[in-house]
């Protein structure tokens, strides 16, 4: 069944990016709870809707942008976007697509190990496996088993809050009763919503069917929906022990462990770990796509055996890098590596990008 046809084509982009952003921190609960439960439960939702308004702005604008140019891929959006200085941004994107791919399998690892002790290679070789296979079978299968996933991935969550609601209720409704605002909620729902701006350019291939401006100005404004709605779901499931939960490394871990539904907790952590698959493929596929497009601007054409060699070179460099274990180094990159994105990408669209869409003559 072809699940990027007719009506869903506004859904999809938004299910492909919500598919990439959750992997790792968010899918843990680790970013909603550093972030937005910090806030308490009524500031930690005030900051998750301002997330999810960056977002489908920045969305929207962007898909507008790319089909009006039709540039769907990061490396020619990008040369329209920023010209001449546009290596600065495939300079980023590099140092970004390398430490996710390191996050991601050291991510894999430990979820695997916690599960099986000693079995942390084989969430590695699961990893890198799936996200081989979808890269090599292409976009259309990537997008509808993206969009699958997020599919199983909102009936995991509910189901789980639904169970959270039915032990805690009352739990959670005293964290909203008695719970203060916190002042940080505004910065945190601007700070978070740039944190993981660097996904956009990584799902043009998404939108590259879209004719009108309407369909990518909606579509983009429901991405914005789509990638907060799980963290909105954790956040209120989170609220039957805020207290704790903002202090735990893993928070689900928390809520899970209160919840005590061994099959659900299982089955949460077979969906997160697709959820990995997703992100890394998301990164390898965009800068494949970068590649080739780069080589056919130039007039040649990539054959099958230095594609193979391609992604799995990126894939080996990404498991190499896990296994340094550099966290700190990681850490600080990636947060360096975000504020590099709002600088060469979220604010160039958000001004130039508008001026120029609003300037070309269709």
């Amino acid at each position: 069944m072809d699940l990027t046809k007719g009506w869903m084509r506004y859904l999809i982009p938004g299910f492909i990016f919500q598919s990439v952003v959750i992997g790792g921190g968010y899918g843990t609960g680790a970013e909603i709870a550093q972030f937005f439960g910090v806030s308490g439960m009524k500031g930690g939702l005030l900051g998750l809707l301002v997330t999810m308004v960056v977002w489908g702005i920045v969305c929207a604008i962007t898909f507008e942008f790319c089909r009006v140019f039709k540039t769907f891929d990061y490396g020619s959006m990008m040369q329209k976007l920023l010209g001449p200085v546009a290596y600065l941004y495939d300079l980023t994107y590099y140092l970004m697509m390398f430490i996710v791919l390191g996050v991601v399998n050291a991510t894999a690892s430990a979820m695997m190990d916690k599960m099986i002790p000693g079995a942390g290679w084989a969430g590695i070789a699961i990893l890198s496996g799936g996200s081989i296979f979808l890269v090599f079978k292409g976009t259309k299968m990537i997008e509808n088993v993206l969009a699958f996933w997020s599919y199983v991935l909102y009936a995991v969550y509910i189901v789980f809050v639904i169970g959270v609601y039915t032990k805690f209720g009352d739990a959670i409704a005293n964290s909203f009763a008695t719970g203060t605002v916190g002042s940080d909620w505004l910065s945190n729902g601007f700070v978070y919503s740039f944190y993981n701006l660097v996904v956009v350019p990584l799902i043009l291939y998404s939108v590259a069917d879209f004719k009108t401006r309407k369909e990518a100005v909606v579509s983009g404004l429901l991405a914005g929906a789509i990638g907060v709605i799980p963290g909105i779901l954790l956040h209120l499931a989170m609220g039957c022990d805020l207290e704790n939960v903002v202090k735990a490394a893993v928070p689900v871990g928390v809520v899970f462990d209160k919840l005590d539904m061994r099959w659900l907790y299982v089955t949460f952590q077979v969906v997160l770990f697709g959820t990995l698959i997703e992100t890394e493929t998301g990164f390898v596929k965009a800068f494949t796509d970068r590649v080739e497009n780069f080589m056919k601007q130039r007039g040649k054409e990539m054959n099958s055996t230095n594609y193979i060699s391609m992604v799995l070179g990126v894939v080996l460099v990404g498991i190499g890098i896990s296994a340094f274990g550099l966290l700190n180094l990681i850490a600080k990159g990636y947060g360096t590596a975000c504020w590099l994105f709002l600088i060469l990408y979220a604010v160039p669209m958000c001004t130039l990008g508008v001026y120029k869409v609003m300037q070309h003559k269709e």
